[in-house]
């Protein structure tokens, strides 16, 4: 869509070059196209512009002045109702083009949609010269709901990682891994029972054979045991006996035999004393 502006070149009125150049300037400042048709070298353009402009909006003399604005063949305004629409910050509704997304425009039409018509849920602003325009915050419902889905479905792929896992178990200190493929839930469940069932009833067979190699073994030396405390009794009566105190009786034997070893000794000694005091003379 192409806006059209009317105007006159070599107009001698201040006031009509001034209102022409106010509404090219603020056309080009929202960088809007347009094509400017001048009515003073073209007889065309003059026509065109007279025949278009609706009856109510002409003057009293039936003859309007520029500029005078259109959207294709659609009529805008002339410069009073294009300023007021410039006060109320609806120059785009005025042009007949949607206002870009974040513009002012754009976001007091929203303001005013809602209010008439209560929050738009996935829906666009619509009125008489405003085209569909997507609301900013109409989808939060359905992405509530899009969520929800999202959420559910990651559930239940973690469900079905879960039953695809490595479940590890450990027997008897050693690490082991049971894989639980396409089964469901309860037959895994059933495995890993019966799994432990037998894990207990070999920890209990290998308790009872370690009893036994107890029992066995305390039987094999339970005779070397006895014979060595025999022996360690027989040692201390033997101490015993030697360390028991000497009576006075056996004391006096001893001394008695001491005395007798003596003399003899000493008898001994004397003829072998005369004999050599014989052979000395």
């Amino acid at each position: 869509m192409v806006i059209k502006v009317f105007l006159a070149s070599s107009s001698g009125s201040t006031a009509i070059k001034k209102k022409q150049q106010d509404v090219l300037g603020f056309l080009e400042a929202l960088k809007v196209d347009y094509a400017p048709l001048d009515i003073a070298c073209n007889e065309d353009n003059r026509m065109w512009m007279r025949e278009n402009v609706p009856v109510e909006k002409k003057p009293t003399n039936g003859i309007p002045l520029p500029p005078q604005i259109f959207n294709e063949e659609s009529y805008c305004g002339d410069y009073e109702t294009f300023f007021d629409a410039k006060e109320d910050n609806a120059v785009y509704a005025f042009l007949g083009l949607p206002p870009p997304p974040g513009s002012k425009e754009a976001k007091e039409a929203e303001k005013a949609f809602i209010l008439e018509n209560g929050p738009v849920e996935n829906g666009t602003v619509e009125n008489e010269t405003v085209e569909s325009e997507t609301v900013e915050n109409g989808t939060d419902d359905a992405e509530d709901e899009e969520n929800l889905e999202a959420e559910e479905v990651e559930e239940e792929n973690l469900d079905d990682d879960s039953l695809k896992r490595e479940v590890p178990m450990e027997f008897n200190g050693d690490e082991h891994t049971h894989e639980v493929g396409g089964e469901t839930g309860e037959e895994a469940a059933e495995e890993a029972t019966e799994e432990d069932a037998a894990a207990e009833e070999k920890v209990a067979k290998e308790e009872e054979e370690a009893v036994k190699d107890t029992e066995e073994a305390a039987e094999d030396t339970a005779p070397v045991k006895q014979e060595e405390a025999q022996e360690e009794v027989e040692d201390e009566e033997a101490k015993g006996e030697d360390d028991q105190p000497v009576s006075e009786g056996e004391e006096d034997l001893g001394s008695e035999e001491e005395e007798e070893l003596r003399q003899l000794e000493e008898e001994e000694e004397a003829p072998e004393v005369t004999e050599q005091e014989e052979e000395d003379e």
